[in-house]
């Protein structure tokens, strides 16, 4: 997809005030850049995102993948007539990231914006670049109900 994707285009600082006090804010999510059809965040490889072997836990990077995508699709749609809500997420983890090596950072990107689903691809990344983390979005666009 080329061109501007956004109904209000997002921005670093209004994504992380959405999150105040959510999962993502407690992670220490950060968001770092939004540009014409893609948003980036990371979080960081510590205490609050691993599993017992000390690398980075799988439901880390899920909650980085959705959140990711889901604010994407949120900030596509009239905020007045619409909403997105999650249907399917999956996530192929295909690198370990341990402990202590700073973070790994995603990047979401439609692949379809249709009237009733949007779907997102999130690709998360180490600090080398390396695919940690592969992930598809499926969300569902519903109409709000008149007040």
């Amino acid at each position: 997809m080329s061109g501007a994707i956004w109904f209000r285009r997002p921005t670093p600082t209004s994504i992380r005030e959405r999150h105040v006090g959510t999962l993502p804010a407690l992670m220490g999510m950060e968001f770092d850049e939004v540009g014409d059809d893609f948003i980036r965040g990371r979080i960081p490889v510590d205490e609050r995102s691993i599993q017992p072997a000390g690398i980075l836990h799988g439901g880390a990077s899920v909650v980085l993948a959705e959140t990711l995508g889901s604010t994407g699709c949120a900030y596509t749609l009239d905020p007045a007539t619409h909403y997105c809500v999650g249907l399917e997420i999956n996530a192929n983890h295909v690198r370990a990231v341990t402990k202590g090596s700073g973070w790994v950072s995603g990047t979401a990107r439609p692949v379809h914006r249709g009237r009733s689903t949007q779907v997102w691809e999130i690709r998360i990344t180490d600090a080398q670049e390396r695919l940690v983390c592969m992930s598809r979005l499926t969300l569902a666009i519903l109409t709000k109900a008149a007040p």
